[in-house]
């Protein structure tokens, strides 16, 4: 099988990236021209881009029992992408409504259909979306590529574990 590569585009929500927005990741915002250089390369190569978007429900027992703000409401500002990221048409999005991009979405399935096989995850929270989707990418097959000038954390020790993890534990390749 042709190597076939695909850019995935976590959570760069405005309740993600905004100034005082409820679940702010202050160094999303410093990693946004790199993502656009992603995008540029992507759509110069061909690649598909797949936004994966955290979305939930007024009530999501995620923000009690993981003890999160309420955040991502499906349908609000706030669950959408930063207008900084120009999406397309031809862009794929997909709502998660947990940590990992695979979980209970169809991912994996349009993945297949588009015979996929390398990721190139990028997009914020290092240590946990990223992390989780990277790892089972991984334990699914693909090959995870995480550019880390392409990811953003809520702190600079979590992130460092969370990449030795993924580059020891699921054979992702940092760049």
């Amino acid at each position: 099988m042709k190597d076939k590569k695909a850019l995935l585009i976590v959570d760069m929500l405005n309740d993600f990236v905004g100034e005082g927005a409820p679940l702010e990741v202050p160094s999303t915002r410093n990693i946004i021209p790199h993502l656009k250089e992603e995008i540029k390369e992507a759509r110069k190569e061909g690649l598909p881009i797949i936004y994966i978007c955290d979305t939930h429900e007024e009530h999501d027992r995620e923000f009690v029992k993981m003890n999160w703000p309420v955040h991502a409401i499906k349908g609000t500002t706030g669950s959408e992408v930063i207008e900084d990221l120009e999406q397309k048409d031809e862009d794929i999005f997909i709502e998660k409504t947990t940590y990992s991009a695979f979980y209970n979405t169809d991912l994996d399935k349009i993945l297949k259909e588009l015979e996929i096989n390398i990721l190139r995850i990028t997009g914020t929270v290092t240590h946990i979306c990223i992390l989780f989707t990277a790892a089972e990418g991984g334990i699914r097959g693909y090959d995870v590529e995480v550019p880390s000038n392409c990811v953003a954390g809520l702190d600079e020790n979590d992130e460092k574990y969370a990449f030795r993890l993924m580059r020891n534990e699921f054979g992702v390749k940092l760049l």
